[in-house]
C-alpha cells in the first residue's frame, strides 16, 4: 500500500496494517477486517474486556492516517450527547439581539437559528463528514452500556449512514466512515443492529500470541520475565475469577514489574503487585498466600520440561 490512507487490498495487507500499529492479530481477525474494509460495513467486536477490541480502531485510526472519532457509550446516553444538539445560548443571544435591532424578519431569524451555525456535531454526526485523510474512523465502544433505545436510533445511521435532524434536514455520508462497534456482551445486542455489521468474537489470545503481544508492547522486558507473566496470567484464566485479567493487564503488569527493576517472578513481587492484573478483592484474597506459589511451581516446572 503505497498511500498511507489506502485500505489493504488482501489479508495479508490487513495483517501487514495491524502489525504495523503494533498489534498482533490471528488469520480470522484480519480476514472480517479486511471483509469489512471492503464491503465497507460496520464491525461488530465481541468479547471480554481487555482483550484489544478498541485497540483495533486506534491501530486503523493511527496507520491509515484517518481522524478517530470515538463515542464512549454509558447508560443514559441520549441523541444530545451521541449525535447532534443545537447551541441554544448562542440561539438565545441571537434573539435578543435581534429584538434589540427592531424589524425583526422572523422567518429569516428562525432560518438562521437552525442553520449549519448554530449546529453542534456529536460524534454520530461527525463522523459523517469528510475529514483529511479521508472517511474517519468511528468508534462506537462499549455499546452494551447503553440501552435498547438507543441501539434503535443507530440503525438507520447504520443502514443508509445518515442522520435526519428535524429542523435542518437530513445529512448523509458522501463515503461512509470505517465503523467499529464494541461490546463486551454485558447484555445482548438487539439482531437487528448486528445484522448490519460483520461479527468478530475477540478471545483471549493464546500463550505464543499473547508473548509476541508483549514483546511488541514491552520490547525491553527480560525475556525470561515474559514468558513467566504470559504464564502466570494464562494460569490466572483458568481460574474461577470474578474477573480474569485481559491483554491490557498483562501489558499493564509487565511495565510495573520492569519500573520494579524485576527479572524474574517470585512470591512476594507477585503479592505485592496482584493489583495490578486483578481489581476484585475477593480475586486477590483467592490468590493469595500458597496459590501464588503454587502457580509460580507449576510455571517453572513446565519451562524447565521445554528445554
Amino acid at each position: 500500500m503505497s498511500d498511507r490512507s489506502s485500505l489493504p487490498s488482501s489479508i495479508d495487507d490487513t495483517l501487514g496494517l495491524l502489525e504495523r500499529g503494533g498489534y498482533v492479530p490471528d488469520r480470522a481477525l484480519a480476514t472480517v477486517l479486511f471483509l469489512a474494509l471492503k464491503l465497507k460495513r460496520p464491525l461488530f467486536l465481541e468479547g471480554e474486556a481487555g482483550v484489544g477490541k478498541t485497540e483495533i480502531a486506534k491501530v486503523l485510526s493511527a496507520v491509515l492516517g484517518r481522524k478517530l472519532i470515538r463515542l464512549q457509550c454509558y447508560e443514559g446516553l441520549d441523541v444530545a450527547s451521541a449525535v447532534y444538539e443545537w447551541n441554544y445560548a448562542g440561539q438565545m443571544m441571537a434573539i435578543r439581539l435581534a429584538e434589540a435591532g427592531g424589524g425583526v424578519d422572523r422567518g429569516a431569524l428562525e432560518s438562521d437559528l437552525f442553520s449549519e451555525r448554530y449546529l453542534v456535531r456529536r460524534p454520530l454526526l461527525d463522523a459523517l463528514e469528510l475529514h483529511e485523510g479521508g472517511p474517519p474512523v468511528l468508534l462506537i465502544d462499549e455499546l452494551d452500556r447503553t440501552d435498547e433505545a438507543f441501539e434503535a436510533y443507530l440503525l438507520e445511521i447504520l443502514s443508509d449512514f445518515q442522520v435526519s435532524v428535524p429542523e435542518f434536514g437530513t445529512v448523509k455520508a458522501a463515503e461512509p466512515p470505517i465503523v467499529v462497534i464494541t461490546s463486551n456482551r454485558t447484555r445482548e445486542i438487539h439482531d437487528a443492529l448486528k445484522r448490519r455489521c460483520l461479527y468478530h468474537w475477540v478471545d483471549y489470545p493464546s500463550v505464543e500470541r499473547e508473548l509476541a503481544i508483549l514483546h511488541a508492547r514491552v520490547p525491553d522486558a527480560p525475556e525470561r520475565l515474559s514468558r513467566e507473566i504470559v504464564a502466570f496470567v494464562s494460569k490466572l484464566r483458568d481460574r474461577e475469577l470474578f474477573k480474569s485479567p485481559g491483554v491490557a493487564e498483562t501489558l499493564d503488569w509487565a511495565q510495573a514489574l520492569m519500573e520494579l527493576d524485576t527479572v524474574a517472578l517470585d512470591p512476594d513481587i507477585v503479592a505485592d503487585t496482584l493489583g495490578v492484573l486483578l481489581k476484585y478483592q475477593d480475586d486477590i484474597q483467592r490468590m493469595q498466600g500458597s496459590e501464588i506459589r503454587k502457580v509460580l511451581d507449576d510455571i517453572r516446572a513446565e519451562m524447565a520440561s521445554q528445554h
